[in-house]
């Protein structure tokens, strides 16, 4: 996984409106990148409207919210439409994206080990550097989380 003080690494992908998304489209905007298993889980939806919520404060802010999963580019069109999540979710099925940030790997439920999307995010700075990550995420609070470790100013 990718650390606090790395280049972020740019990416292309296609979006729910099947439309590309670059990182290098937006230089000099701060990135909040998150990386979330499946759309539509609970968790995962909590952690998207959490981001929604605040998304229009992000932008005020010069952030840009992006997500990425492994869903299909049709799941993330039907995601996005019923939480009218106003930011892309990119689709990564070969996991390209996934990989060059280290967010695949071995986890554990209900005592079963194994492989699958490490939900993450990434803070990135205007020059495209990593300013944080998050590994540990509080899907239903996870705005007010990044906001907090950022020391993002509400006025």
């Amino acid at each position: 996984m990718l650390q606090q003080g790395e280049k972020a690494p740019d990416f292309s992908g296609i979006n729910q409106n099947g439309k590309a998304v670059n990182l290098s489209d937006f230089k000099g905007k701060r990135i909040i990148l998150y990386f979330y298993p499946k759309d539509n889980t609970p968790g995962c939806t909590a952690e998207a409207c959490s981001l929604n919520d605040k998304n229009n404060f992000f932008l005020s802010k010069g952030f840009v919210v992006i997500g990425v999963s492994a869903d299909s580019v049709g799941s993330h069109k039907t995601f996005g439409e019923k939480y009218n999540l106003e930011f892309s979710i990119i689709s990564d099925p070969e996991r390209q994206i996934i990989d060059l940030y280290g967010v695949w790997g071995e986890k554990k439920n209900y005592g079963k080990t194994y492989m699958g999307l490490i939900r993450t995010t990434f803070a990135i700075s205007a020059d495209g550097i990593i300013e944080k990550v998050f590994p540990k995420v509080d899907t239903k609070n996870h705005a007010e989380q990044i906001i907090k470790a950022l020391c993002i100013d509400f006025s």
